[in-house]
């Protein structure tokens, strides 16, 4: 079994002094975790996987191709391989964990 707890991840995440940390790969999928400080600016582009964004805590906005709204702890936001895509106007410190499928390469 893999198994995971959240605060272990956000320590190895932080001692690595990056955004992202994935922590799992498998054939059809990985899984990591992306965290922003409240005001940061996210860099990201477009991806080639198919994505899942969880939102574990923070509070942001993400804009999804054309469409716009607001995450906050709980909210699930899935982006289509391909579409551009951006954490912004970030107002708490954002933990999200993101499920690519294929993985990420």
């Amino acid at each position: 079994m893999k198994a995971f707890r959240l605060d272990e991840l956000e320590a190895e995440r932080a001692a690595n002094d990056g955004a992202y940390l994935q922590f799992l790969r498998e054939r059809n999928m990985s899984v990591g975790l992306y965290a922003l400080d409240a005001g940061q600016i996210d860099p990201q582009l477009p991806h080639r996987q198919d994505e899942v964004y969880f939102v574990v805590s923070g509070r942001a906005s993400i804009t999804v191709g054309e469409e716009t709204g607001t995450v906050a702890r709980g909210s699930v936001v899935y982006v289509p391989a391909g579409v551009p895509h951006k954490f912004h106007h970030i107002t708490e410190d954002l933990k999200v964990m993101v499920v690519f499928s294929p993985p990420e390469s």
